[in-house]
């Protein structure tokens, strides 16, 4: 052997085995030799400290604090089912081994030296380790210390006592610390009357309390509730008996819709103190948790100033309450309010009674954090300047016609102006589209109206669906999706899918096919008012942490431009014809507003989003638990009780504030565009226009599209319009409950 080598080995040899096998061998003399240890005492759980909450003028409206954080419960008392749900997925060696399983304490270790998350490896005893003595600083010395004094419990302990502590002690999410607490915030009765199908839900959650919350994503919960199940019976636990009674028991939230039949897994709703505004306040509770977590909001001593204006809050409420009176559950109705220069949430209405339930309609779906699994923590969404997704509302509503003028605003930044001339027939059927089970590749106007040609303004004024089911296939679903995402629609995603169930947008995006939230709605339809400049929703101004650290400062905020003042003045122009002369009249306030109606198929929803140059509202008017089972009466279109509810409020909301005019959409001047329109595949936009004025519309820096406005078309386009259309999509929906938007 070289000599090069020899030396190169003993190098290795003695620098690197030999210290790991010391470390090693002491480290194992500490976990399985008896050697003589004593236990530090358990640290102290951290004093839990209440939140306090304002509204826009300094007055206190609500108290975040946590409820049964803990309930002391007997050893007798806790279920042999919960343990064994609780072995079966965190411990299944529990009773045999000493504390430690060095297989999984070594892998977790060498995981975090080389910067991985720690992903298991812990056992029953060292969690409980890291609860009472070490923490959960995340480093390899804090690992060692964990399995040292873990070995050291396990020798001074019986196995029964240590569990005993564990399930007394971890936390399972809601604020709730310990089995006791959970049972009775989760089911709302003691321990001793838990189910099989309870027990399970209770094991799964502790992996990732935040993301196994039920009643924030109650299908990922779901999913890890019959995990435990399946390992009980694979571990021969349970029997298949109880394995099979206690899978059909599923997850079902209470107040989140119609009760469904037994059997079921009951997840009631927090309790709650009681405020003037439970809506509004439930609105900053899911912002903030979703931006901070549940500890920071519920156990951080916050003062939590909001936007919320009492005087408009009330006046919101009294609309709703107007438009509601002689009718019953399940319908209803939401109203949002959003200040467009600063993106305050200044009021909020989520439907007629949060004490019957708590499902605020005001909010939608949101899609969930990424599995712990994936990421080997469990984590809160990380605080950004982007728009924040708040769940709570179901799955959210369909916008119908109200979602056109993303469409609009697309084709606008694309070189089409309102005076473009389209065909307007009374039916229009997709190019190449092929229909499935329970959709339709044609598109129908409201009654049959339409026939000939008309612009592009004419249409949005008057909702004609043809002409928009054809301005979908110039410009794009995609990119009429990216603008609609960038404005604010957080289901939406930029390339064109909808960000919870992952399904990719078709044509009929243009009609309304997503599920939004009126929250977003109004927050989207603001940037039209700002003229292109966003500051994303947001119910706070600003938070203090006990110490008096400022967490969050929104009373200077940066707006974002996310849209050409050109572009968004053009929307606006056209979008004050719907309430001067179209289908929104009911929406006429004497002064000057813009604003666009919209109602899905057979009546299931109804909608007004509208806006002044200060307030941006947005109006659904439909049932809580679907389109399907009582539709809105025949003839409720957005421009009747949705547009009649928009007018009351903003007519009180801005009785005192002096009417102010929209802008005038910028000068353009013409740019020839013949290698635009070769481009284009022979349509012809005519010519394109750039503003005059640089700093609204020549100089971007975050994202926002050259401006391309084109002239006039004196002449309706050929009837034959297969060209214009993008590439064939497989399927769109019309006249299902995803599609068949009317008006």
């Amino acid at each position: 052997m070289p000599k090069t080598v020899r030396a190169a080995l003993v190098f290795f040899l003695s620098s690197i085995l030999v210290p790991l096998g010391t470390v090693a061998t002491v480290l194992g003399a500490f976990l399985f030799l008896p050697l003589p240890a004593t236990l530090p005492k358990p640290k102290p759980t951290a004093a839990s400290s209440m939140s306090h909450v304002y509204d826009i003028n300094g007055n206190e409206i609500a108290v975040f604090r946590e409820y049964e954080t803990s309930i002391p419960v007997k050893k007798e008392d806790i279920p042999e089912i919960l343990k064994q749900a609780v072995i079966s997925i965190e411990d299944k060696r529990f009773y045999s081994h000493g504390g430690v399983d060095p297989q999984g304490t070594l892998r977790a270790m060498w995981a975090d030296i080389r910067g991985e998350a720690i992903q298991g490896g812990s056992t029953i005893t060292q969690q409980y380790v890291k609860n009472a003595y070490t923490g959960r600083n995340r480093s390899v010395a804090r690992k060692v210390r964990e399995a040292i004094l873990a070995s050291q419990l396990d020798r001074q302990a019986p196995k029964d006592e240590i569990l005993y502590q564990y399930l007394s002690t971890i936390y399972l999410g809601g604020g709730a610390y310990g089995v006791g607490a959970a049972t009775q915030t989760y089911f709302r009765k003691p321990i001793t009357q838990l189910t099989l199908a309870e027990a399970a839900l209770l094991a799964g959650i502790i992996r990732a309390p935040s993301y196994y919350d039920p009643r924030v994503n109650p299908d990922g919960a779901e999913s890890r509730r019959e995990l435990v199940l399946q390992q009980m019976l694979d571990q021969k636990r349970i029997t298949p008996q109880q394995f099979n009674d206690a899978m059909a028991a599923r997850i079902f939230v209470v107040g989140s819709g119609p009760n469904p039949k037994p059997p079921l897994t009951a997840i009631y709703p927090p309790e709650r103190q009681q405020t003037q505004f439970p809506y509004f306040v439930d609105y900053v509770s899911k912002y903030l948790v979703a931006k901070y977590g549940h500890d920071k909001v519920y156990r951080g001593g916050l003062r939590i100033q909001t936007s919320l204006d009492p005087n408009l809050q009330t006046l919101a409420e009294g609309a709703v309450a107007g438009a509601l009176k002689g009718t019953k559950a399940p319908r209803e109705m939401s109203l949002v309010s959003v200040e467009p220069q600063t993106g305050f949430v200044k009021a909020l209405v989520g439907g007629r009674d949060f004490g019957v339930s708590q499902v605020n309609l005001a909010l939608g779906a949101c899609p969930p954090p990424a599995a712990p699994e994936q990421t080997g923590a469990d984590t809160s969404t990380v605080p950004s300047d982007q728009p924040v997704c708040v769940p709570g509302g179901g799955g959210g509503r369909q916008p119908g016609s109200s979602f056109k003028p993303f469409t609009l605003a697309k084709a606008f930044e694309e070189g089409i102006t309102p005076e473009r001339v389209f065909p307007a027939p009374n039916a229009y059927t997709y190019p190449h589209c092929i229909a499935t089970a329970g959709s339709s590749c044609t598109v129908h106007n409201v009654e049959g109206e339409g026939g000939g040609a008309m612009t592009l303004r004419s249409a949005t004024v008057h909702s004609v669906n043809t002409v928009f089911a054809q301005l979908i296939g110039v410009v794009g679903v995609k990119p009429t999706a990216e603008l609609a995402h960038r404005l604010g629609i957080t289901r939406v995603n930029a390339d064109g899918t909808d960000a919870v169930t992952g399904r990719q947008f078709q044509s009929s995006l243009t009609l309304g096919s997503p599920d939004v939230a009126p929250l977003d709605m109004a927050a989207a339809y603001s940037v039209f008012a700002a003229r292109g400049l966003q500051n994303p929703a947001t119910p706070i101004v600003k938070i203090e942490d006990s110490t008096g650290a400022v967490l969050e400062d929104n009373t200077k905020r940066d707006p974002k431009r996310v849209m050409a003042e050109v572009i968004a003045d053009n929307v606006t122009d056209v979008l004050r014809g719907v309430i001067t002369s179209g289908t929104g009249t009911g929406a006429n306030i004497n002064r000057p507003a813009a604003g666009k109606t919209g109602t899905t198929d057979n009546f299931g929803n109804a909608w007004f989003v509208g806006y002044t140059p200060t307030l941006s509202t947005a109006v659904w008017y439909g049932n809580s638990d679907g389109e399907v089972s009582d539709p809105l009466p025949h003839g409720t279109y957005g421009g009747t009780v949705p547009a009649s509810t928009w007018a009351n409020f903003m007519s009180e909301a801005l009785k005192d504030v002096p009417p102010t005019d929209f802008n005038q959409p910028a000068p353009l001047k013409p740019v020839a565009d013949e290698l635009d329109r070769q481009a284009r595949g022979g349509i012809d936009p005519g010519y394109r226009r750039y503003p005059d004025n640089t700093p609204s519309g020549g100089n971007f820096t975050q994202g926002v599209p050259p401006v391309r406005v084109a002239a006039p078309v004196t002449t309706a386009p050929p009837t034959t319009t297969t060209t214009e259309f993008q590439e064939p999509e497989s399927t769109t929906t019309t006249t299902s409950r995803r599609g068949g938007f009317i008006g």
